[in-house]
């Protein structure tokens, strides 16, 4: 029978200190790239988060064309006609005069509370007897002066029940309150000021922006 010596002197495998200090290096590499993955999750976490949160605070499409400049095609407007579009949440009124409603503007001054356009209620390329940069075209944001009402525009002689002698102007259902075809306010009614003349420019014969009036003259 054969016997085996056993060294006293010799730990046993699971008592072998270079074994214990080999373990926590061999886990080093692994530890580390945990850490690291758990920091990636984290802050691709956060930026999911705030992405969105980033997002709110970015005006919305709604908030950008309600600001935004607003191009208007003029050339099928009619002699005496009328057309409204949408600038800033506000009606804006596009009115092609005639030559003999343009003649007619200055007979009606001494009725006007200011006929000359000194309170500043238009740009001042507009301050002037028609009100508008072309006299054919006048441009109007179309809500009274008093509280915020839209008139009607009166044709054929309507207007002329409230003004007398004026076949053509802007009547206030609100409160009666009443303007010429320039937007000028007349005297004794509730509106303090003329209409507002909105910032724009011709691009060309045909076209006009309302918002913007580089170089207009």
């Amino acid at each position: 029978m054969s016997e085996v010596s056993v060294d006293a002197n010799k730990s046993a495998p699971n008592d072998n200190p270079s074994a214990r200090s080999a373990e926590p290096e061999s886990d080093n590499p692994r530890r580390k790239f945990l850490t690291i993955a758990t920091s990636v999750i984290g802050a691709v976490g956060v930026a999911g988060i705030a992405v969105p949160f980033l997002s709110y605070w970015q005006p919305s499409d709604r908030a950008k064309a309600a600001g935004a400049d607003v191009e208007v095609d003029i050339s099928g407007i009619q002699v005496g006609q009328l057309i409204r579009v949408m600038w800033r949440s506000k009606p804006v009124w596009i009115v092609r005069r005639s030559p003999e409603l343009i003649a007619s503007l200055a007979a009606v001054e001494s009725e006007l509370r200011d006929p000359n356009s000194e309170v500043e209620q238009q740009p001042a390329y507009a301050q002037n007897q028609y009100r508008s940069i072309k006299e054919e075209y006048l441009v109007l944001v179309g809500i009274c002066t008093h509280l915020g009402c839209s008139p009607q525009h009166l044709t054929d002689g309507d207007f002329a029940e409230h003004a007398e002698g004026v076949s053509e102007g802007f009547f206030c259902p609100c409160h009666g309150s009443k303007f010429d075809m320039a937007g000028r306010v007349f005297q004794g009614v509730p509106a303090p000021y003329n209409l507002v003349v909105p910032p724009y420019m011709f691009v060309d014969d045909n076209n006009i922006i309302i918002g913007s009036d580089e170089g207009a003259v």
